[in-house]
């Protein structure tokens, strides 16, 4: 066994230790106590003794209490019963299927959410995909038009990819949001999940798109999917960068519009939640009140197998007496 092995011992019965506290006793033995068995022998001086040299057996004689002192203390650490344990785990989870649809056209830029809308929906929705341990999870985006950026899966960390992968310009301009929210159906619609959910981020009014939002929702509503919609922008104005005509680019003040009324008709009609983000700080609450809102049932079971470590150990203690009671009826043996 390695000492990375002993790094990880426990011990079953570790009030065997307490029985450690005898050795001091059996060194008084050795040295104070034993004398009371010994003879003796009576002379008037031992001036003329002091001179003598002393013999090696003499000197390493106290070998042999060390040798019974390695002994006990190793058999009182395997009667400790040290071991390894090593944890599987079984994780049984009922499971939700989760889209993400994000709104990534150009007004998402502005920057009343820091540094920008985009990049503040970006991390919050990290953050959410960290926090579902053992749900399914996909990724929509949409503008002018929509894309499955991923496809729902526990790959979470290709998902926070592809997440960090997002930016403006990636499709054609506009706010489709029934494209975004039809297209995060489709993706949702061959689901055995017992829990279908969809996360609809946006920050603006629908202008374009093949597939009107209402008719989104219905299919939505067909398909048992929920639907947690989520209105970014702050009340009234905020600074948003806009391309001048001689290609320069500046921020201006620009009328926060978001179509609140569809965004709850939606949330509301699929059993879902509507919320709106003024800030960085709402944003992140919003989407710790949706994982509360779903919570997965996950069921975990733990499995621990110990392995036993005292037999070294044992074997030890018996060839530390066999040492000592060896070297006591030979090299260190008395003479009559």
């Amino acid at each position: 066994m390695d000492l990375n092995t002993w790094k990880n011992i426990t011990f079953a019965y570790p009030a065997f230790f307490w029985l450690l506290l005898l050795i001091p006793v059996m060194i008084w033995w050795h040295y104070q106590g034993g004398r009371r068995f010994q003879g003796s022998v009576q002379v008037s001086s031992l001036q003329g003794l002091k001179g003598l040299p002393v013999s090696w057996k003499v000197r390493f004689r106290p070998l042999l209490l060390v040798l019974r002192i390695i002994a006990y203390a190793a058999l009182v650490t395997a009667l400790a019963r040290p071991q390894t344990s090593n944890t599987s785990e079984s994780i049984d989870s009922e499971g939700i299927d989760i889209v993400m649809s994000i709104d990534i056209s150009g007004s998402m830029l502005a920057e009343d959410l820091r540094p920008n809308r985009m990049e503040a929906a970006k991390k919050t929705a990290m953050e959410f995909v960290d926090s579902r341990i053992s749900d399914r999870i996909g990724l929509v985006i949409f503008s002018g038009e929509s894309f499955t950026q991923c496809p729902i899966t526990m790959d979470h960390g290709v998902l926070k990819q592809q997440i960090m992968q997002i930016r403006s310009g990636m499709l054609q301009d506009g706010t489709a949001i029934g494209m975004g929210l039809a297209t995060a159906v489709d993706r949702l619609q061959n689901s055995k999940a017992k829990s279908k959910v969809i996360v609809l981020l946006t920050d603006g009014v629908n202008n374009t798109g093949l597939v009107d939002p209402l008719t989104a929702l219905e299919i939505a509503k067909a398909y048992k999917i929920k639907v947690y919609t989520i209105g970014v922008g702050t009340i009234g104005k905020a600074p948003s960068p806009a391309t001048m005509p001689d290609g320069s680019v500046q921020m201006q003040m620009v009328d926060v519009q978001i179509d609140e009324p569809l965004m709850k008709k939606i949330a509301t009609e699929t059993g879902g939640r509507y919320f709106r983000a003024t800030d960085n700080t709402s944003l992140k609450n919003i989407y710790q009140e949706i994982d509360k809102l779903e919570r997965s049932k996950v069921e975990i079971t733990s499995y621990k197998r110990f392995t036993e470590h005292f037999f070294p150990l044992a074997m030890i203690a018996l060839a530390c007496l066999l040492l000592e009671v060896v070297l006591r009826y030979t090299v260190f043996r008395r003479l009559p």
